[in-house]
């Protein structure tokens, strides 16, 4: 069951949402909200659903920072420049969809983030793959990881929590700390998205 929470300015959009949403029995909307200010916390969540004509994201930053195990972002908006700051952002996977999306797109896009994958409208993708971008995921790294490190880059991956990893691998959390920032190095990356976009593209670790 994949629990998710819908956030959106308007009940009307909520409930336009809500609706499509009911179309598969494994998508649960646990709460919904008119802001991030109204939910108590985004441990425990696997989705979150935003649409709305204006996207704040400095709010939304602030509320993933604060999380031990983010989920994962699904926006809707017809802004191309959301797309360049949603890498950054210390999300579980995100993606980006116009505000008109129908209903098999929606679920499709839902499935597909909380696996860890991207799920974006092409059009909207446009900001990240011009020629900024060049393929710099292809680039072969400079200091292979270790085992160990590999490991955890799969738990990331996974979407479990510095602690989560640790009972996992019995080892202490202050380790794993340590692993995550050798592989953010290693991978040139500077967040827990980006280390597991770039794994996955470099073919180490399977989503």
């Amino acid at each position: 069951m994949i629990r998710l929470v819908v956030l959106a300015p308007t009940p009307a959009l909520r409930s336009g949402l809500r609706v499509l949403l009911a179309g598969d029995e494994r998508v649960e909307v646990v709460a919904e909200a008119a802001s991030f200010s109204e939910i108590e916390e985004l441990d425990g969540l696997d989705v979150v659903l935003i649409a709305g004509s204006e996207i704040l994201l400095d709010p939304l930053r602030a509320n993933l920072e604060q999380s031990d195990s983010p989920p994962a972002l699904l926006i809707l908006s017809e802004e191309p420049q959301i797309a360049r700051a949603l890498p950054a952002l210390p999300a579980r996977a995100w993606g980006l969809l116009f505000p008109d999306v129908g209903e098999d797109e929606l679920l499709a896009a839902v499935f597909a983030v909380h696996e860890g994958l991207l799920a974006a409208a092409p059009a909207l993708m446009q900001p990240l793959l011009g020629p900024a971008a060049e393929f710099r995921e292809l680039e072969e790294l400079t200091e292979d990881l270790t085992d160990r490190e590999s490991e955890v880059l799969q738990l990331l991956a996974l979407g479990l929590a510095n602690k989560q990893i640790a009972v996992r691998l019995s080892i202490s959390e202050h380790t794993v700390k340590f692993h995550v920032s050798s592989i953010y190095a290693k991978l040139g990356v500077t967040n827990r998205t980006e280390a597991v976009r770039r794994g996955a593209r470099l073919g180490l670790i399977v989503l």
